[in-house]
């Protein structure tokens, strides 16, 4: 199996084939709702996968994770090594025109979620998207055992909240988001949303 080249230095295992496999599973749904030619954030970027499999469909990227050694650029990339919300962000009001959140919520504390919302908000122009992946918390007992076997390297899997992804919807169109479209993945065990922050 050829590895995809990575943009970015992750400080963390090597991800098993299985980790990329479902990873990239994620990455071609979430893309299906990031407009051509779009300006995006990729909260959670790890080490770049979405740009690289994005290529030349969208105009430019910036990726946010606290898992990177360091802040760097690479091409039309620039990768952040902090947390989300970040200061690195906070004169780019309005500046993305999608912003993907790729097995991240389930990482968040419920009761953070609409903060995060919020700060989503503020960075997306007028009809530009969120596009979410949320695991079922049924996952997580398979992970364990895929982890157990070395199949996978169950990428920050200490960190999940048991979030229950039918939140999701409620907790983002409490704002000014509507939801756009909701999808089942990999046997029903991942979901997908992708929301539009409204004209008005």
């Amino acid at each position: 199996m050829r590895r995809r080249p990575s943009l970015a230095t992750v400080e963390r295992p090597p991800l098993r084939p299985l980790d990329t496999t479902i990873r990239d599973i994620r990455i071609r749904r979430a893309l299906r709702h990031v407009p051509v030619g779009a300006v995006v954030l990729d909260i959670g970027c790890d080490d770049g996968a979405l740009f690289v499999a994005a290529g030349g469909s969208i105009q430019e990227g910036v990726g946010v994770d606290p898992t990177l050694l360091c802040s760097s650029e690479a091409g039309r990339v620039r990768f952040i090594a902090d947390s989300f919300p970040t200061g690195e962000l906070a004169a780019s009001d309005g500046a993305f025109d999608a912003i993907t959140l790729l097995a991240v919520l389930e990482h968040v504390p419920l009761e953070r979620l609409p903060s995060w919302r919020d700060e989503c908000t503020r960075l997306l122009k007028k009809g530009g998207v969120v596009v979410a992946t949320v695991p079922s918390p049924r996952v997580d007992r398979i992970l364990h055992v895929l982890m157990r076997m070395k199949l996978i390297a169950g990428m920050s899997l200490h960190e999940h909240h048991g979030l229950d992804q039918t939140r999701i919807p409620e907790i983002f169109t409490e704002g000014v988001f509507e939801e756009i479209a909701r999808e089942r993945f990999e046997l029903g065990l991942n979901h997908l949303y992708a929301f539009r922050k409204r004209a008005a």
